[in-house]
């Protein structure tokens, strides 16, 4: 597999990842009801046409100025590791006021030496601009009203489902492009999982005018902690994952 399509694979796949918020502490009761947000970790298994590719582990965690750290990382299994030799990394700090979720910085590594893969976004909301450098191009960008990053996008969905309103279009900083992406929910469904059965809601989403859908499983009773992902192009499955761990603490 090229190099290229390496990086394409991994970050689609660190992109639906990023759904998954991870727990590593217990916020503070009032930072908590400000955000909606309670910090997890959680790993998935990943599958890539129906082989077992590997690992994600996503997680969640409080900063000391009231920001999050929100991060993603891909460990590759078996004959996939010829192809993903290093540990993928994709990390966003954010902050969020009345429910709304606003990047400050993103970060994608694939964690080698070269930098044509890596890439670094910086938010100035002052000036709604987005600067920085994705695969060795420079990036200076207007940004339009809720524009988020590759991470932090699927905290946007996760508050909006929290608050009870149906979104049915996000924008997202990509690279060197502000790309718009439509949400759509599928229905219902009860997933079998390491903790139990769990009900959950499902929602898609997909560029327009594209045949690649994202299709994500989410638990109401887990704060709509996405517990499966799966992605279809043209109608054929590419990839799914699947809850493996969970370490979300109880909210008080």
């Amino acid at each position: 597999m090229l190099r290229t399509e390496k990086a394409g694979f991994v970050s689609r796949l660190m992109l639906l990842a990023a759904a998954a918020l991870a727990p590593g502490a217990v916020l503070p009761a009032q930072a908590e009801a400000a955000s909606g947000l309670v910090p997890f970790k959680a790993r998935y298994s990943v599958e890539w046409h129906g082989m077992n590719a590997g690992t994600t582990t996503i997680e969640l965690t409080p900063n000391s100025n009231g920001r999050y750290t929100y991060t993603s990382g891909n460990q590759a299994r078996g004959i996939f590791r010829l192809a993903f030799p290093d540990v993928i990394r994709q990390s966003s700090e954010l902050e969020i006021s009345n429910g709304v979720v606003r990047p400050i910085s993103f970060r994608a590594d694939d964690g080698s030496k070269a930098t044509d893969q890596d890439v670094k976004l910086d938010f100035d909301w002052e000036k709604n601009r987005v600067t920085g450098v994705a695969e060795n191009r420079p990036v200076s960008l207007e940004l339009k009203p809720g524009t988020q990053d590759a991470m932090s996008i699927q905290l946007t969905l996760i508050l909006e489902l929290q608050a009870g309103r149906a979104p049915d279009l996000l924008w997202m900083a990509d690279k060197d492009q502000i790309k718009d992406y439509i949400y759509q929910r599928d229905g219902e469904a009860t997933l079998k999982t390491p903790f139990g059965a769990v009900p959950t809601v499902m929602w898609s989403s997909h560029r327009p005018n594209s045949d690649r859908v994202t299709r994500v499983w989410y638990a109401p009773s887990l704060g709509f902690t996405p517990l499966q992902a799966a992605r279809t192009r043209g109608g054929k499955l590419e990839w799914t994952m699947k809850i493996q761990k969970l370490d979300r603490p109880t909210v008080r």
